[in-house]
């Protein structure tokens, strides 16, 4: 979801460098890349060990919600290409869903915002698995929910954590990153696709 259906991304960059700005510290370029795709705790306590914070990771979640509710408002838009993608799925009737190891209240908030919800099948979040991504378990957990073998399911991620997640799962995986995500590695990865609109992306859904 983050980063590959909305700007998300860039939001949480926003975001970050104001929670970082009331501590009167930066937000720094490589504990960002550290934290890119994990579920909040672990992104959370990367922040807390490597800026020596005194705060939980739930009293962090609680301020960057607050931080966010008015960029949701304000700046968020879905990435370019997905309403594309989404038709083209819809068109080979093909199920769907989001896997993300944002919050379901968030996931949802946003998704709903975009008008992307209505056309999913479900939302399933980092909250309904024990591990979060770069563990495959919530890939493993989608693919059930649809009714299908993991191998036979195309991930699509912008991050190196999400990509790492979809292979162990044994799914197809295609990586699309943005500016947040292009210095991943993206190892198994049966394509690196430039953006939604790479027309490899269609031939592989042909």
């Amino acid at each position: 979801m983050d980063g590959l259906l909305l700007n998300t991304e860039d939001l949480y960059q926003l975001v970050s460098q104001q929670l970082m700005a009331r501590r009167g510290k930066a937000y720094r370029e490589d504990v960002r890349k550290l934290m890119i795709g994990l579920p909040a705790p672990q992104a959370f306590g990367v922040l807390i060990e490597h800026e020596n914070l005194n705060e939980t990771w739930q009293a962090l979640q609680s301020e960057t919600d607050e931080l966010f509710e008015t960029l949701l408002d304000e700046r968020l838009e879905t990435m370019q290409g997905v309403e594309r993608l989404l038709d083209a799925i819809e068109q080979r009737g093909l199920p769907k869903c989001v896997a993300t190891s944002s919050t379901q209240h968030f996931a949802k908030r946003a998704l709903g915002k975009v008008g992307i919800l209505p056309r999913l099948d479900f939302v399933i979040t980092a909250e309904e698995v024990g591990r979060g991504k770069p563990h495959p378990e919530i890939y493993l957990a989608a693919a059930a929910r649809m009714g299908i073998s993991p191998e036979h399911m195309l991930v699509l991620e912008d991050s190196d954590t999400g990509t790492r997640a979809g292979v162990a799962a044994n799914a197809q995986v295609i990586s699309v990153p943005n500016a947040h995500t292009q210095h991943g590695a993206f190892a198994g990865a049966q394509l690196i696709a430039n953006s939604l609109h790479d027309e490899r992306i269609y031939h592989w859904l042909s």
